[in-house]
């Protein structure tokens, strides 16, 4: 049984390193996701079902959670691409743009984006994604699509085979199914964990934005969506905030230099504080340390990009949980 349990661990750590040296994140989040969804409402099920009832409500569960999980992506991306609102919040960030490239040095205002889709770009380089342009009738677009469809997909069928009967399985199967369960405990955990720190980030920059700069008379333009998307960018680990905080600076500058540095000061404190916001609360709920997440982070980054930094949370929580199951720690 030890024997199955350490070739379990090292298929499972060697399977994590090829997800993240070929860009697999995101299918795996997705079957995550549709894993752990899938069971906290099977939950809800009748306990008196027989086997295939039980199957066949399995499977419209899993239907729905991806059905669900795929409108809200599509909703979000509609969102993204032809609401009038983002399209006028990035003409207002081209606007100012302009109009600080003429009092800024020759050589800052040539990396200066010139229109929308340079505006875009720069924000997709910053998501780690080195594509010229994301498209859903792309080459790349469609091959995004592709892995994370096909992760849900995967997802849902590893969550309906989740209550079949494993005692009868070898103990090398065995083995790898406490590895998945442990996997999917430690996803559950980081993401409800980085649900709380989007929230939070995203309150203190409403007071900011709503409260304290109208206070002062300043009324800095499209306040309301600029909240909602520093909580939707938030989801991503320091990252999504350093999206955020590029558009709430570049338009507090458009008002005025001090209005600038007020907003880029006070962000960049909300922008420091994540990482220990993030080690903190998702320590609290992993039973992790500040730093050991931060070492985590900081080294996954290091070797896997940005890819490496957002799974670090999720793989260091697995990672421990499956020590202190072992009995060495």
């Amino acid at each position: 049984m030890t024997r199955s349990i350490n070739l379990s661990n090292l298929l499972s750590i060697l399977a994590i390193s090829l997800i993240l040296h070929y860009n697999l994140l995101p299918a795996v989040f997705a079957g995550l996701a549709v894993f752990v969804l899938t069971l906290k409402l099977a939950r809800h099920l009748p306990a008196n079902m027989n086997r295939i009832a039980r199957k066949a409500a399995l499977a419209v569960v899993v239907i729905c959670v991806i059905f669900c999980l795929i409108s809200i992506g599509t909703i979000v991306w509609t969102y993204i691409n032809s609401s009038q609102a983002i399209n006028a919040l990035l003409n207002t960030v081209i606007e100012t743009l302009d109009s600080l490239r003429r009092t800024v040095p020759e050589h800052v205002a040539e990396v200066l984006p010139t229109t929308i889709e340079d505006l875009r770009e720069q924000f997709v380089s910053l998501l780690g994604v080195h594509v010229q342009k994301i498209s859903v009738v792309g080459l790349e677009g469609v091959k995004f699509l592709a892995h994370v469809i096909l992760g849900m997909i995967v997802g849902g069928m590893a969550a309906v085979h989740h209550f079949d009967d494993h005692e009868k399985a070898p103990p090398f199967i065995r083995a790898l199914r406490t590895r998945l369960a442990n996997l999917t405990t430690a996803f559950d955990k980081v993401v409800f964990a980085q649900v709380k720190i989007s929230g939070l980030n995203t309150i203190l920059t409403a007071l900011y934005l709503l409260v304290a700069l109208p206070l002062l008379g300043i009324h800095l333009p499209m306040g309301s969506i600029l909240v909602l998307i520093t909580f939707t960018a938030g989801m991503l680990p320091v990252v999504g905030n350093l999206i955020s905080n590029s558009i709430i600076v570049v338009l507090s500058l458009g008002i005025s230099l001090g209005v600038g540095i007020s907003s880029l000061l006070f962000l960049v404190v909300i922008h420091k504080a994540e990482y220990f916001m993030n080690a903190r609360i998702v320590g609290h709920e992993v039973q992790a340390t500040a730093w050991e997440l931060l070492s985590a982070m900081l080294i996954m980054e290091a070797v896997f990009g940005m890819g490496g930094l957002v799974a670090a949370p999720v793989v260091y929580a697995w990672l421990k949980a499956e020590v202190k199951a072992q009995g060495y720690i």
